[in-house]
């Protein structure tokens, strides 16, 4: 089996969830706490072995690409004043992965998004990581998760956690129809935002997938739904049909979305709990704050 070291993150949306802070700049810049919320989703990529990334961008996304590129200016400065702590945390910007640029040039659903980096993952198995989702597993990254069980099964997985049954409609949920182990099943099934009555589980995908490079196929001979869109659950829906396992696998990590704003929020305040420079203080501040509420 060809080791799966090629990724895409979908990067092209308008962030309207978040507006008016997505006006100018991309949501997958947002902060939390010290990096753009897409650094994280990178270094979680590269701590679980992936070493080729595709972006797939649209408008307005020019700052994804200079975040990541080399920065002469900067660097230099940084030097020359002696802050080498800052300066090595700048260039690994630039060398922690091969990271490519494609564009989205119509909005036409994510499925469309990914089969743009078609050219580039060819017909290996990758992974897909959405811009919206941080997953937070420091000790066993959510993507390596996902690559070791495509690796034990030799099938797609989609990535998935319990939600609470009023929550159900707000994604797309699986139907178990086999257990394979205490964290993994094979799905015959796939239902978008069901009602409570309508759900086959309360196993909802929140944003990594690894799929078979076969994907493409069903995403160029997909028809388009509403809106003239191609949505990738189709096509994986497709997959199914047509005889491939497609397994949902129950990762074990915290996730943050970031496409909304107590989303961000949230993230923002336990990274910041987490982090060795804000820790402390924020902690403190949070304690009085509780009080004077």
């Amino acid at each position: 089996m060809k080791k799966i070291t090629k990724a895409v993150i979908p990067a092209a949306g308008l962030g309207t969830r978040v507006l008016p802070a997505t006006k100018a700049q991309p949501k997958e810049m947002l902060t939390i706490v010290d990096k753009p919320s897409l650094q994280y989703i990178v270094e979680e990529l590269v701590e679980s072995g992936i070493t080729d990334i595709v972006i797939v961008t649209g408008r307005n996304k020019n700052s994804i690409e200079d975040h990541f590129d080399y920065s002469y200016e900067l660097e230099t400065t940084l030097e020359n004043d002696g802050k080498m702590e800052l300066l090595g945390k700048i260039q690994h910007l630039s060398s922690m992965a091969n990271i490519f640029y494609v564009r989205q040039n119509k909005p036409l659903g994510l499925g469309h998004a990914i089969l743009k980096a078609k050219p580039f993952i060819g017909d290996e198995p990758f992974v897909i990581a959405l811009g919206d989702d941080i997953m937070h597993n420091p000790e066993n990254p959510v993507s390596k998760q996902m690559i070791d069980t495509y690796e034990k099964y030799g099938a797609s997985v989609i990535g998935v956690q319990e939600v609470a049954v009023e929550d159900v409609s707000k994604y797309g949920v699986v139907k178990p129809v086999a257990t394979l182990d205490e964290r993994t099943v094979e799905m015959t099934d796939f239902v978008e935002k069901p009602s409570i009555e309508e759900a086959p589980s309360r196993l909802a995908c929140l944003g990594r997938y690894v799929l078979d490079g076969k994907v493409f196929d069903y995403l160029e001979n997909g028809k388009p739904g509403k809106g003239g869109e191609i949505q990738l659950t189709d096509s994986i829906l497709e997959m199914l049909n047509d005889g491939n396992k497609v397994l949902a696998y129950d990762f074990e990590g915290k996730r943050y979305d970031i496409g909304n704003k107590l989303g961000l929020l949230k993230a923002n305040i336990e990274f910041g709990l987490r982090n060795s420079e804000t820790a402390e203080g924020l902690s403190e501040y949070l304690k009085e704050l509780n009080k004077s509420i």
